[in-house]
């Protein structure tokens, strides 16, 4: 702290303090709070003038991959992937921004796709805005496989198959196939059963597009809701969230080519339902 005092003389004592308890103090680009932190020859000290990010901040977010081009997180479910207009409610976007501008004030993010608030799982940002770019226009041939794994109700009658249809959103701000080839985007879901019990199924659920809502509407349309998804038809919520996680992420980087893979188990409260 004297050394911040003795380069910012400025700033009082108190002001200094409060620099450092809200973390806004970086050296080296990191985050310090503490008050008697040893300083090295060479060491860079920055003020950060933006609030600080504290660690309960990213709750309901863990980062499992960073580099220079893209950020790949865990969210936890009843977290929102990004607001839509008016909402001010925490989001998995807007507390990244903020921890990425933490080493640089200008540092932005970008969305690419989105998970539901009640879904929880793998998901990923860009850090630019060619970056962006690439993923998006390029989607369904650098994202090799993104795989769900849920539990629906009711009984399940085939093993595996695959449902394409076309979807569109209601006024009421529902989605739903159209037999209209003319309307609505085309939806391509993978399913598989895993396992069976006498009111539920473990699916393991890969799709070919990411429309909004599609694997909840194509497990309404097959006859087997997901648990906990009463907007879609489900009669039970025994878990009291929504039995939908994004278990594996695999895609081509953007920049360096390599195949990235990226895995999160489901909860273990979904094996736990099919095995009563």
């Amino acid at each position: 702290m004297s050394f911040l005092i003795q380069s910012f003389p400025e700033k009082s004592r108190t002001t200094i303090k409060s620099l450092l308890t809200h973390k806004q103090v970086l050296v080296n680009q990191q985050v310090t709070s503490l008050y008697n932190y040893k300083l090295k020859p060479g060491d860079r000290v920055e003020l950060f003038k933006g609030k600080g990010l504290a660690k309960h901040d990213l709750e309901g977010i863990k980062i499992v991959h960073e580099d220079d081009f893209i950020i790949v997180i865990e969210k936890a479910s009843g977290l929102l992937s990004i607001a839509t207009s008016g909402e001010k409610e925490k989001t998995a976007y807007q507390m990244l921004s903020r921890y990425v501008k933490m080493k640089d004030p200008l540092n932005l993010i970008f969305i690419l796709h989105r998970l539901d608030r009640e879904t929880s799982g793998v998901m990923m940002f860009a850090r630019n805005k060619d970056v962006q770019a690439t993923l998006q226009y390029n989607w369904r041939e650098m994202v090799v496989e993104r795989t769900y794994t849920a539990v629906v109700e009711g009984q399940v009658e085939k093993q595996q198959g695959i449902i394409n249809s076309r979807l569109l959103e209601s006024k009421a701000m529902k989605i739903h196939s159209t037999k209209k080839q003319d309307e609505g985007q085309e939806a391509i879901t993978h399913y598989k059963l895993v396992k069976q019990s006498k009111d539920y199924a473990l699916m393991e659920i890969s799709l070919e597009t990411g429309r909004k809502n599609q694997i909840r509407v194509h497990m309404q349309e097959m006859g087997n809701p997901v648990a906990g998804d009463k907007k879609y038809g489900a009669q039970t919520n025994p878990l009291h969230r929504l039995a939908l996680h994004a278990s594996l992420l695999v895609f081509r980087h953007p920049v360096t080519k390599e195949v990235l893979r990226f895995e999160s188990p489901a909860p273990i409260s979904f094996t736990h339902l099919v095995n009563r």
